[in-house]
Formats: C-alpha cells, structure tokens, sequence
C-alpha cells in the first residue's frame, strides 16, 4: 500500500453500524385501531348488527300496535266502573319497549358477536400471526373488549332508543311514556347496557372453548336458557342463583315502578341488578385475559 507523503496511513472510514435496532413496541391505540379493522372487516359483523338491529326493534314496534290496537278496540267500560278495574289500566306501556323475546335475541347477538371475535381467529390460525407481532396477549384481549363494548354499546343504544321512542309514540293516546316517567331513564340504561354486557361474556366463552358452534351453544345456554332454570321461589337459594343472572337482573331494572308487580319472595333491588351488572362484565374480561394469557395458542 502506497504511503502519503505526508508519511501517514490514511484514515479508515467508519463501519456501518450493525446492531439490530428494537421493532417498536405497539401502542394499545394501536392496538384498537387493529381490532377495530379486523371487526369490521368480517362481512357477518355488518350483517349481524343491521339485521339484529331492525329485528329487536321491529318486534318491539309490532308489539305497541298490537296492544295500540287492542286499546282501541276495547269497548267503553259501563258507568260506575272504578279506573283501577279497567283492563287498559293494568296495562303497562313500558312492557311493549322491552319486549322479553326481542331483548333474548339481542343478548345472543351481542355475544355471538363477542364469541366471534375471538374464536374467528383461532379458527382460522389469524390469532398466531397476532401474537407474533404483538406478544402481549393481555394487551391485545383488552382491545379486543373496547372495541366490542363500544361497538354493542352503540348497537344497545341505538335499538333502545327507537324501541323505546317510537313504541311510546304509537301508545301516546295509551298512556305512552317518556325518558323522564318513573322508572323509563332506567329501563333505557339498563337495556342499551346489556348488549355490551352479552358480549363481553361471549368474548369470554369464545376464549374457553375456541369453537364456532360450541361458543354459540354456549352464549345461548348461558345468556338465555340457564336464567330459566332459576326462576323458582321455593328456595331461596334456587331464587337467588336466578337473581344473580344477567337476563333476571335485566328483567328488574326494566319493571315500571309505577305499576303493581306481582309481589316476589324473594325480589332483587336495582341496587343488586346493577351490581348484577358491573360483576358480569368483570369476571368475563378477567376470565377472557387469563384463559388467552395462559393457554397455548
């Protein structure tokens, strides 16, 4: 190698820097943003919503004209008859809103849905490449229960407010209520608060069985047929396995104070329907984190 005159080697240039630079770490609004595109990316999910959407509410509407009908065809009742025996007093308008068969399918909706966003993945391998990129399992259910809960939350919101707006306006000449007639604002929480509730728990029985039709089975085993079995008064133990339900709790938040109940042995408040509530969507997240954290995939 030929030297410089100046009698010195020249200077060697500096190596690329080699070391691996970190892949960084995903935020959890990331995250969100992920499970937001994978859920409605699925063409089910749009199905499911608008179809499960007009269902509930249209069962509840054909239930207000039905009895909007019925009220209007009843005869005048004969002079001297005290208010509190007409038929049309002993109806309750509230009733019409919350129709129990209609507010059954949204609570299999809402948790099929949840179940959905969990054993989709599974099912078809899509959750493996979703650990890979973000190995924090925790992080990622956590996610996948925001996203669901504001989606069945908006889903829960939208169906009360029309089954409850207009199935007040087709009953106004029916005593029809608004949100502020006793007992209404309730009934209105409770019911826009129960689709995220399913969901959450579908999103638990989807991360325990990992199956299509088995998570199916169970969110309609679980959300609406086990409550059933619960509905005796002999024992009060029976009674209040039932009150501890979803569905039951519901069934109490949604009765109109205003109206004379059938008394209960052994009722529940709105104080323990709403703790009913709050304990549901607990126990199905944690027992969705632990279960995704601690399984293999």
């Amino acid at each position: 190698m030929s030297v410089p005159a100046t009698g010195r080697a020249p200077a060697a240039r500096p190596r690329p820097d080699t070391t691996p630079t970190a892949e960084p770490r995903a935020r959890f609004r990331h995250l969100l943003t992920a499970e937001w595109i994978a859920l409605w990316s699925l063409r089910s999910s749009h199905w499911v919503l608008w179809a499960g959407a007009a269902l509930v509410s249209g069962i509840n509407v054909n239930s207000a004209l039905s009895n909007a009908r019925w009220l209007a065809d009843m005869p005048e009742p004969p002079p001297g008859l005290e208010q509190g025996a007409r038929p049309e007093f002993l109806f309750d308008p509230l009733t019409s809103a919350f129709t129990t068969p209609a507010w059954q399918i949204l609570m299999v909706i809402a948790g099929s849905l949840g179940a959905m966003a969990v054993f989709g993945e599974y099912t078809t391998g899509q959750i493996r490449t979703t650990f890979a990129a973000v190995p924090d399992r925790r992080a990622v259910v956590a996610a996948k229960a925001s996203v669901l809960a504001a989606v069945t939350l908006a889903l829960g919101t939208v169906v009360t407010a029309v089954s409850f707006g207009v199935t007040q306006w087709i009953l106004r000449d029916h005593d029809g209520l608004s949100v502020t007639s006793p007992g209404a604002l309730r009934a209105v929480a409770a019911s826009a608060l129960l689709a995220p509730l399913c969901a959450l728990v579908g999103l638990a029985l989807g991360a325990l069985i990992r199956h299509a039709a088995g998570s199916v089975a169970a969110v309609v085993g679980v959300l609406v047929l086990l409550p059933t079995l619960f509905l005796g008064e002999t024992y009060r133990w029976v009674k209040e396995i039932g009150n501890a339900m979803p569905f039951n709790a519901w069934n109490a938040l949604v009765e109109n104070p205003a109206r004379d109940h059938a008394p209960q042995k052994y009722p529940v408040s709105p104080t323990e329907a709403w703790t009913v509530f709050g304990v549901w969507a607990l126990v199905a997240v944690t027992v969705a984190v632990v279960v995704t954290d601690r399984r293999d995939v």
